[in-house]
């Protein structure tokens, strides 16, 4: 799954769902894959059909979210809460869990803060700014 090309990571989590959906025995991050695909009920007819799915372009400047992307950021972020990388961001997580009572919805604040610093870093072309990060998540 992780590559740098985007059909091969589109394909994978596109095939984690299908076979979520066939019944079919999942491996640990294809089980983690369609429980956040489960949570995100918007994407179930797109990932319905994978090759259209892995072709489609989304433009943000039109209003369209990627859910490729998406997902990625709730897996990097469960990836995070769970090693606790950057340091405390499990703290700030579970913070959020407990004041929104949802985890879902805490992931989607989190995930705003996320996106920003690696928009910021790819932007400036320089590695992800965690105090930052760290500090955008404190503000929440």
């Amino acid at each position: 799954m992780f590559s740098q090309d985007r059909d091969s990571l589109r394909r994978y989590l596109a095939a984690a769902w299908t076979k979520a959906e066939a019944g079919l025995p999942l491996e640990p991050l294809e089980r983690q894959i369609a429980a956040l695909v489960r949570e995100h009920p918007e994407y179930h007819a797109l990932l319905a059909d994978p090759e259209r799915a892995v072709a489609r372009d989304f433009a943000p400047e039109l209003g369209e979210g990627n859910p490729f992307l998406h997902l990625s950021l709730h897996l990097a972020l469960l990836e995070q809460v769970a090693t606790d990388r950057p340091p405390g961001i499990r703290d700030h997580y579970q913070r959020l869990v407990r004041r929104s009572g949802d985890a879902h919805r805490a992931e989607h604040l989190v995930m705003e803060c996320l996106a920003k610093t690696l928009w910021e870093a790819q932007r400036e072309g320089r590695p992800p700014d965690e105090a930052a990060y760290l500090a955008c998540l404190a503000r929440l």
